[in-house]
């Protein structure tokens, strides 16, 4: 009786917990009908962000009599400033690039807007970080920021930790890399990894079969025996892509020794100017800064919204995680 007596209130409380989301849900669903036409870019202009920190810095660490000085000073600045424009650079984040280059979902919006507002000769930064994956991912990616030198524009890479493989796969586009000097830089190779559980299939006598058209269909298999022909081809595949990769990375970067740095090997910033991956060692931070005395950076970004759906599921989840993590607690209290 008493686990019946807790599972009802589990339910009970379940319950609730469900209807109170359904009803806010309904409230959020309304709002985002009645701003349908709501963007999901986001602009931010780093020039403002960055005074708006140092005047509060000012604010804090200055005297009363300073303050006034310097913010008499910053208006004669401000009036210097609006007489001659200043051109624009445009910030773009692939940071955090995994596997499947799935960022560049997001990549390919934010490089379309400045492509469709951007003048000729304009600068776009990209702060790029990845240690590599699929290339095909990698290879849209690079395609995006070979769109922006189509177009005209003048693009600067920036890595602050790693663009190895196809994170250099993408940089290596850009009229200038420029790297913090610990970066991780190169891997100019293919790898690939396949396990093989024919071995022990056979050991427990389980039949497995594989039905192809074509002599390559499948070269290597997770279930079937990886015979020699296959194997060599697979292979081959392998340096016809490492191939590809090299030719890529020397027609942007001519300078490199691709014999030496097209190893599969990588380096950091320090030693990467010296071989040539790179151009100059700094941080973005510090790029960003300087480029901001005598440009507007304006930083794009796009992402998703999670539709009503997405949303909806997730706090179901969480409504039944709540509500039974409660009843787990008060059977495992002590006595």
């Amino acid at each position: 009786m008493e686990t019946l007596a807790q599972l009802g209130l589990f339910l009970g409380q379940t319950l609730i917990i469900v209807i109170a989301i359904i009803a806010i849900l309904v409230t959020m669903a309304a709002i985002a009908l009645k701003n349908k036409g709501s963007k999901s870019f986001e602009i931010e202009i780093l020039n403002d962000k960055y005074e708006e920190q140092k005047e509060s810095l000012q604010e804090i660490l200055l005297s009363e009599d300073d303050l006034k000085k310097v913010k008499k000073e910053q208006k004669t600045i401000a009036k210097e400033k609006d007489k001659s424009t200043k051109q624009n650079s445009y910030l773009v984040d692939f940071l955090k690039g995994d596997v499947e280059a799935s960022a560049v979902e997001h990549f390919k919006e934010e490089i379309s807007t400045i492509i469709n507002v951007a003048k000729k000769d304009e600068e776009v930064i990209l702060r790029i970080e990845s240690p590599g994956g699929v290339v095909h991912g990698y290879g849209l990616a690079a395609a995006q920021i070979l769109r922006l030198r189509d177009a005209g524009l003048h693009v600067t890479v920036c890595v602050d930790k790693v663009a190895a493989s196809g994170g250099y796969l993408m940089s290596c586009v850009a009229h200038q890399i420029i790297a913090s000097p610990f970066a991780i830089i190169g891997s100019i190779g293919v790898v690939a990894q396949v396990p093989n559980f024919n071995k022990l299939l056979k050991k427990y006598d389980v039949d497995f079969k594989e039905y192809t058209a074509g002599d390559y269909k499948r070269t290597v298999s997770l279930f079937g025996e990886i015979t020699e022909k296959g194997e060599a081809k697979f292979k081959e595949q392998l340096e016809a892509t490492h191939v590809l990769f090299k030719d890529f990375v020397g027609q942007f970067r001519p300078q490199l020794n691709l014999a030496e740095v097209a190893t599969g090997e990588y380096w950091y910033g320090q030693q990467a100017i010296a071989k040539k991956l790179i151009d100059k060692i700094q941080t973005s931070d510090d790029y960003i800064l300087n480029k901001i005395k005598t440009h507007q950076v304006i930083k794009i970004s796009f992402e998703k919204k999670p539709t009503l759906s997405d949303k909806l599921s997730g706090a179901l989840s969480k409504a039944f995680e709540m509500a039974f993590s409660r009843i787990v607690q008060k059977n495992t209290q002590l006595p």
